[in-house]
Order: structure tokens, then C-alpha cells, then sequence
């Protein structure tokens, strides 16, 4: 119970990162596609590329691999199963997803009313994704 299986960690870690993607995909071309094409609009931006794409994506599967590590490291103390994931999640939430939507909604004057929609719609995608990355997880 004291060693990691690091193989699992990334297994479960990819499973969380796509729940992740699709997730983001999802809000912001699909729930949110007018507003941000006005948000890019007012900040006289263009949308984002290609290369942008792609390290949001890479990026985001790395969150899903740190959550699932996470949650392997806390396993021993709070057990395993979806109480522990649930931590997991809402803990990487707080640091990744709160904290960034934050300060990005002061920065870029995002209303409130989005900014509460996108940080609810975090919450539960990175729930199911911890639920997911954790389920496949052994020691």
C-alpha cells in the first residue's frame, strides 16, 4: 500500500485527461461558443490556433495524469473508491479551474453569471474525470 503503480497512475491519468478535453471542448465550442467568439471580438484577439490547441490538450491530459497521481497519494489515508476521488478532484479543481477562472474573469470582465456556469461545469467534469482516472487505478 506504500508504492504507487505508476502504470495505472498514467492509465487512468489519460482516461481523466479525455473526460477533461471533451469536457472543455464542450463548454467552449459548444455552451459557450457566442460568447467566447464576442470575448475574442472586444479583445480585438484572434481564436485560438492550432498550436493553441494542441498545448491546452497536452496540457489538460497532464492534469488528468497529476489528478490520478493525487488521488493515489491520498488513497492510503482516506481509502479507496469515489469519496477519495471526489477530494482528489475538487482539490485540483481549486487549484487549476477556480483559481484560473478567478482571475481570468476579473482580468477579461467575464460576467458573473458565465463565470459561475463555467466553474459549476468544471466541478463536475473533474468529478467524473477523477471517478474515471480512479476506477482504473490498482496498487
Amino acid at each position: 500500500m506504500t508504492n504507487i503503480n505508476f502504470g495505472r497512475v498514467i492509465l487512468g491519468g489519460l482516461v481523466a485527461g479525455l473526460i477533461l478535453n471533451i469536457g472543455e471542448f464542450l463548454l467552449n465550442d459548444v455552451v459557450f461558443v457566442k460568447q467566447m467568439e464576442e470575448l475574442f471580438t472586444r479583445l480585438n484577439l484572434p481564436r485560438p490556433g492550432g498550436s493553441f490547441i494542441a498545448v491546452a490538450v497536452g496540457t489538460t491530459f497532464l492534469v488528468g495524469i497529476v489528478m490520478v497521481w493525487l488521488y493515489a497519494m491520498i488513497r492510503p489515508r482516506f481509502g479507496p473508491g469515489v469519496k477519495t476521488a471526489i477530494i482528489a478532484a475538487f482539490v485540483m479543481w481549486f487549484c487549476v479551474y477556480f483559481y484560473c477562472g478567478i482571475l481570468n474573469g476579473a482580468l477579461f470582465g467575464i460576467p458573473t453569471n458565465y463565470l459561475v456556469i463555467a466553474l459549476v461545469w468544471g466541478a463536475v467534469e473533474y468529478i467524473l474525470a477523477a471517478v474515471a482516472g480512479a476506477w482504473l487505478y490498482k496498487e
